[in-house]
């Protein structure tokens, strides 16, 4: 028998006679697909733009040299007097706040009359003509284009905690390239600004041989002090992507949750077609056709779903994808870098991802139903009950088969991460999702039959046939049912999981909040920003009538091990009746505190820990101004604000290394009886010529939690996109039902059934499918979520959770789901009323 009549008779006519079953197959495919193409844009988008926020105008050097707490400038002197032909490019690197605005930018400090004559840099032309007029004068900026900005125009800008009006002396060549907003200032301008008299952030050192790298950094190290890090240019860049790996890695994990959804509806779609045609397959099959034609007709079809899903997905994934790195992006400058969303672009990688996405996953769920058909032996296929027999069979094999599963998932959960990845902590989900899946039939066979009476006696006889009928239906009932359970166990996982976190977050909050009022300095707040506070600040505040004490910290960032941290340091009221920190240990935070403040002691938080095993007792060696420290690890302390980690010093420790007493922030105890806002007033009054903003515990808690849901939105999201995966596939696949039972119903009619009795059935069959996934989908997501809290997210950012039930939350959300179900069997039941019995007899 000929392919094309093959292809025609089993798989292009029957599709072209349901249209409205391929459209719902084909949308499940393309939103699957599309969520995948989707968090792959808007992950890189959201990241894209390391590169361009403090490495704009970097030029293309070699080397970059950084310190805690900047480098003195004598090491640039230094380097300048070296015997070879160095560029030494020093830089002050901050942010400032546009006032007019809002818009935090990075600020830059450069030498511009080095600049002026260096051929490579970008901004060769700035401080060149006219720009050279105003080098010395500590009021003129270069701004790029993008801030709307002429030349001549005043501008305000807040750095650290001071508002000051500065004017545009010129615009920024190619600001348009260099991926983001800046703003520029000559060194000693900057300093001035930023209140880094004497020191500069970064240094950037091109050589005249940028082939032999080894020989140059080990020339350059030794000419440098042994504070200062020695590393190529663009490391920190690297460092802050590796430290973001993890997060995209597993929102893209997530993501493939909506694709793994797509191929049980695929399975599910290609399954049905085999039974409904074994008939053709049958006859095909006596008239010649072979197994490998066969096979082929129905991968063929798979691949037509796979291949219009993968045509759609490209411009839905872009579509989804704007929406999706606003909330990526709020996630990254919360728990990572502040960082300016990149440009979105379709690439090369982007199409390939989408068709592999799309036709691999459709070819690979259609295999197995694909080979049955192929498998069905001509006589066997005028018996189209004997599948739906065999499943029945099966299923209690299949139930110890989802047991191994099970044992193989735990055993699986134990393991450690594999290269910084929770990989066994996915093959764990995957093996239980799998378990899940093979003892729906199982499921569906035991609650069927034991509630079709009751049923009967709630709902009528219409409950009682719907009931018979999905028990009778195995096959197709129970990849129902496992695919929607996927996609509710997800949802479920997820939502216990954020539950729980957001739980855990609000009650360290509370309990780790001690002081009355809270000081930093206006503008944005990022993980990598640390704008200071003048010192004499501190001083004020404490003579201000009813203030008891003031607690100063302070924050750098640095990198330990190749991955950025924070190093801070704090000073404590070790009267206070109780302190802001809880351990591992459980030892009491004063004898803690006074440990370390006792010598070169050091305390870091869990993440931290985790990220590089370290323990109580061990030690870990600093560069803090131009030497090394070691400090001795006392205790490790519970942190849910930094995912990098904090390596918590004493105030006066930091002091001897790095005597700059500039707090980042500043937490006030009132004295007993004092009003809060009586007293905030008063503070705020003796700060006014400061720009600083004044909270409360209670408004930096409401603030955290805000940061907290804007942070998991985007996880919402993408399980609100399996669910409707789920349902499109569910209401297709009910429709596919009504198309193979057209018999059926057309006897009932004819023996007297009301077509409202038909759409009670149809509709009474939704609502069990909708019953059943949730009872499995909520058991398969208490296992997830147990995979989730305490090994996927441990592995992956060192936090422990607290387990939380986040009752109201999954309640609501499986109610909606439950509901969505049942109205997915509307159209289908529509179909099912409309069916002319007399019809329907003459077709059989």
């Amino acid at each position: 028998m000929g392919r094309i009549a093959l292809l025609y008779r089993l798989i292009v006519r029957p599709l072209l006679r349901q249209p409205g079953r391929a459209l719902l197959i084909f949308f499940a495919v393309a939103l699957g697909d599309g969520a995948v193409v989707a968090i792959d844009l808007a992950g890189d988008a959201a990241a894209g733009s390391f590169q361009s926020s403090m490495e704009t105008l970097a030029g293309k050097d070699d080397f970059e040299v950084t310190a805690a707490g900047g480098l003195p400038e004598a090491i640039v002197a230094h380097l300048d007097t070296l015997p070879y032909a160095l560029r030494v490019s020093p830089r002050i690197e901050d942010h400032a706040m546009v006032v007019a605005t809002g818009e935090t930018v990075p600020l830059i400090g450069i030498d511009l009359v080095a600049q002026a004559n260096n051929a490579d840099a970008k901004m060769r032309d700035t401080a060149s003509g006219e720009g050279l007029r105003y080098i010395n004068d500590p009021d003129a900026i270069w701004t790029t284009s993008g801030l709307g900005r002429a030349v001549g125009d005043k501008i305000q800008l807040l750095i650290n905690d001071q508002a000051r009006e500065y004017v545009v002396r010129g615009l920024i060549p190619g600001s348009a390239q260099t991926g983001g907003n800046a703003i520029l200032m000559d060194m000693g301008a900057a300093q001035l600004a930023t209140g880094k008299s004497g020191r500069v952030d970064r240094i950037l050192i091109k050589t005249p041989d940028s082939n032999n790298f080894d020989l140059w950094q080990s020339k350059l190290q030794q000419a440098l002090p042994a504070g200062a890090l020695l590393n190529a240019q663009g490391s920190e860049t690297a460092a802050n992507r590796r430290m973001l790996a993890a997060f995209r890695w597993n929102l893209r994990m997530l993501s493939y949750i909506a694709l793994l959804v797509g191929a049980f509806l695929i399975y599910n779609a290609v399954s049905v077609s085999v039974v409904r045609r074994r008939a053709d397959i049958g006859t095909m099959r006596a008239l010649g056709a072979s197994r490998a034609a066969v096979m082929g007709a129905f991968l063929f079809e798979a691949a037509l779903f796979g291949m219009a899903g993968s045509l759609a997905t490209l411009p839905l994934g872009r579509v989804l994808a704007a929406g999706a790195v606003r909330m990526l992006s709020t996630t990254v400058n919360a728990l990572y870098v502040s960082s300016r969303p990149g440009v979105m672009t379709i690439s090369a990688g982007s199409v390939v991802l989408a068709f592999v996405a799309g036709i691999g996953v459709a070819l690979a769920s259609a295999l197995a139903p694909a080979r049955e058909a192929s498998m069905v032996p001509p006589i066997e296929a005028m018996a189209p009950g004997r599948r739906e027999y065999a499943v029945r069979v099966e299923r209690k094999r299949d139930a110890a088969f989802a047991l191994l599963l099970a044992v193989l998932g735990a055993l699986a959960a134990q393991a450690p991460a594999i290269g910084g990845k929770p990989l066994m902590g996915y093959l764990s989900a995957l093996l239980f999702v799998a378990s899940a899946a093979l003892l729906a039939p199982l499921v569906v066979q035991a609650a069927t039959s034991a509630a079709s009476r009751a049923l009967r006696r709630m709902l009528g006889v219409e409950a009682l046939l719907a009931s018979r009928s999905l028990g009778g239906s195995l096959r197709r009932t129970s990849v129902l049912v496992a695919a929607l359970a996927t996609a509710i166990a997800m949802m479920t996982s997820v939502g216990i999981m954020v539950g729980s976190f957001r739980q855990t977050v609000l009650t360290w909050m509370e309990s780790e909040l001690p002081a009355d009022l809270y000081l930093r300095p206006a503008g944005a707040v990022g993980r990598d920003q640390h704008p200071t506070i003048a010192p004499e600040v501190a001083a004020r505040i404490l003579n201000t009538p009813g203030v008891k004490s003031v607690s100063r910290f302070r924050a750098f960032e640095i990198q330990y091990q190749g991955l950025p941290t924070s190093l801070a340091a704090a000073s404590h009221d070790l009267s206070a009746s109780r302190q802001s920190l809880t351990f591992l240990s459980g030892r009491p935070s004063n004898n803690v505190l006074r440990e370390l403040a006792a010598g070169d002691n050091a305390i870091v938080s869990e993440p931290f820990a985790n990220k590089h095993h370290l323990r109580a007792g061990d030690t870990i060696t600093l560069p803090l101004g131009e030497q090394r420290v070691t400090f001795r690890v006392i205790d490790i302390f519970y942190d849910y604000g930094h995912e990098a980690g904090f390596i918590l010093l004493d105030w006066d420790t930091m002091l001897r290394y790095l005597p700059d007493s500039a707090p980042t922030n500043l937490a006030v105890s009132l004295a007993p009886g004092a009003d809060l806002e009586h007293t905030r007033a008063a503070i705020q009054k003796a700060i006014a010529s400061r720009s600083l903003v004044v909270l409360s515990n209670g408004e930096i808690r409401q603030q955290g939690m805000r940061v907290f849901d804007q942070t998991f939105a985007i996880t919402y999201a993408v399980e609100a996109i399996s669910i409707l995966v789920a349902i499109g596939g569910i209401s297709g696949a009910l429709i596919s039902i009504v198309m193979d039972r057209r018999r059926e119903f057309g006897v009932l009619r004819i023996l007297g059934g009301t077509s409202a009795q038909i759409r009670k059935l149809i509709l009474v069959e939704a609502g069990l499918i909708g019953i059943l996934a949730n009872v499995l989908g909520l058991a398969l997501g208490y296992v997830l979520s147990l995979v989730l809290v305490y090994v996927i997210n441990k592995q992956s950012f060192g936090w422990t959770i607290q387990f939380h039930w986040p009752v109201a939350v999954l309640l609501a959300s499986l109610s909606v789901v439950y509901v969505a179900t049942v109205l997915a069997g509307l159209y289908p039941a529509r179909l099912a009323v409309r069916l002319d019995p007399m019809e329907v007899m003459h077709e059989e």
